[in-house]
């Protein structure tokens, strides 16, 4: 088994559906920047069930940060030009939430943020 650890930003929000016995299962789908910043980002769907599922599906939105831990599960396809393609999926998964995306309805200055209105960036450390 191999255990995966990783952090990145939802591509779109959470896929919730049910099993046919009723069990809640949602995807949620994670772009991750590499290293190199010139390379392109790794793609990885998250497999998460029940109450965890729908939490996410709730809570989660299109750009959100997560980190996630879980085990890596490939699993290949047919794509429908035919090409065989590899999807990589994460099962059994920890979650965390990181900070929900600014929107442009939003103040300019968030809780998180100093008084003295300094930006994030500007924060040395």
């Amino acid at each position: 088994m191999i255990t995966i650890t990783g952090n990145g930003r939802l591509t779109r929000d959470v896929q919730l559906r049910s099993t046919h016995s009723g069990k809640r299962v949602a995807t949620v789908s994670v772009a991750s920047d590499r290293r190199d910043r010139q390379a392109p980002a790794l793609f990885v769907d998250l497999i998460v069930w029940e109450g965890q599922a729908e939490a996410a599906a709730e809570h989660l939105v299109q750009g959100q940060a997560v980190s996630f831990c879980g085990r890596l599960d490939p699993r290949e396809y047919t794509a429908s030009s035919g090409e065989q393609r590899l999807a990589l999926e994460i099962h059994d998964v920890a979650l965390e939430y990181g900070p929900k995306p600014r929107t442009a309805g939003q103040g300019s200055r968030t809780a998180a943020e100093p008084a003295s209105g300094a930006a994030e960036e500007d924060i040395p450390f």
